[in-house]
């Protein structure tokens, strides 16, 4: 997602998934767009960079062109699950608080209806109305994008966004249905990333904001900004778990800087390590009963790559591709890419780039990443054009800075 080099993968990764997603909202307080911040801010989006680094030639089926084959792997077996290193399960969280309650209810909660491409701004901003902020969604929009046309808004931005009005919010990987009661019982309003297929649409990410459950109906109270103004949105369990598998299961509490020790009781801490090691023995697990599911490769991957081990990863990736993933996928987690380049097939993080590109030419993370690979074979002046263009897509994508400043002069 890489040192005085950052690793291409990790720099681009740590700022998301929804990969690096833009990082338009840690940013957006600075007068100059164009502004580089500081280590510390640099340091910070790197976290993201590493989880969200959130398929590829026969699997990321893009709908009409850019298709080429899928190399290295079998077309007829399902390989079996990577083996966890350690044997030992991961601790997980809460596992010594008591059972949450059987219900549980935040509100009110003004609903809002995304405009454009904005699923992100107007999810938060139905957050904080669930904590008593009244905001719009234009001034999240101002904080968390630099431009209409930009694709995803990931996690870490969300974050910045609760985070600049005054509340808190973390986001984590590897959850569970119990984590996420057991925080709506604590009057934390919860964002999760799911996938999504509107009606007579092709499939996306999506964020979905969590108020209330109840065990009687087995369902939680969602709000979405793009279904049923001013109505609850009920999700079964099982329907809501089924969506959120596809990002690793991904969460965002928001709450008052108040309940931050709550928070990490419940749902861990920030420490990236403990929640891909759960998220890694969920998909490991997984895998056993459904082998043949591209998301459960493709979380097994995210995790793998983000504890560093990206031969194993990478090879989870290419079954998740050669079991065809949507062909949006890669607009919003960036896994693969990073663990292409820790491996050096630069060829295919080039196929999968382009692919994204084919689509839609304003993805700044795959500017970025093809010109990662571009800069690794030593092809300088392309890479310099690719890396231009992620900031012509998001003039405060930090890792395109950075890497343009380690190219020769």
């Amino acid at each position: 997602m890489a040192g005085s080099r950052i690793g291409s993968a990790r720099l681009a990764g740590i700022v998301g998934t929804c990969f690096v997603v833009g990082f338009a909202g840690v940013l957006a307080a600075t007068s100059d767009a164009m502004h580089v911040p500081g280590t510390r801010t640099i340091e910070a989006i790197t976290s993201r960079i590493r989880l969200s680094s959130r398929s590829a030639e026969a699997s990321y089926v893009p709908p009409s062109s850019a298709r080429t084959p899928l190399r290295t792997v079998s077309s007829e077996t399902v390989p079996p699950s990577q083996p966890a290193r350690d044997t030992a399960e991961p601790a997980v969280p809460g596992a010594t608080l008591p059972p949450p309650p059987a219900s549980a209810r935040i509100g009110p909660v003004t609903h809002v209806w995304q405009t454009w491409n904005n699923c992100g701004p107007a999810t938060i901003t139905m957050a904080l109305s669930a904590l008593g902020r009244a905001e719009t969604q234009i001034a999240a929009v101002n904080f968390l994008k630099t431009s209409k046309d930009d694709k995803n808004v990931g996690p870490s931005e969300l974050v910045a966004y609760a985070r600049s009005r005054g509340l808190d919010a973390e986001w984590r990987v590897g959850g569970d249905v119990t984590i996420l009661k057991r925080l709506l019982a604590e009057r934390i309003p919860v964002i999760v990333e799911v996938g999504f297929n509107p009606e007579g649409k092709d499939w996306m990410g999506h964020y979905r904001l969590l108020v209330g459950y109840d065990d009687a109906t087995a369902r939680f109270t969602a709000y979405d900004s793009y279904l049923a103004p001013g109505v609850n949105v009920p999700q079964p369990y099982d329907t809501l778990d089924g969506d959120w598998r596809a990002f690793n299961r991904t969460f965002i509490p928001i709450y008052r800087p108040a309940q931050a020790e709550t928070v990490i009781a419940i749902a861990g801490s920030a420490d990236t390590e403990p929640q891909n090691l759960r998220a890694l023995a969920t998909a490991t697990r997984e895998l056993t009963e459904r082998p043949k599911d591209a998301f459960v490769w493709f979380n097994q991957g995210m995790s793998l790559t983000a504890l560093g081990r990206t031969a194993d990863a990478a090879a989870s990736f290419d079954q998740a591709r050669l079991l065809k993933l949507p062909w949006r996928m890669l607009w919003y987690q960036f896994g693969p890419f990073d663990a292409y380049l820790a491996e050096g097939r630069l060829d295919d993080v080039l196929t999968l780039a382009n692919a994204n590109l084919a689509q839609t030419p304003d993805l700044e993370e795959s500017h970025f990443f093809k010109g990662r690979a571009l800069q690794e074979a030593g092809r300088f002046a392309e890479a310099r054009a690719s890396y231009q263009r992620a900031l012509a897509a998001n003039s405060r994508y930090i890792p395109a800075y950075h890497y343009l400043s380690t190219l020769p002069k």
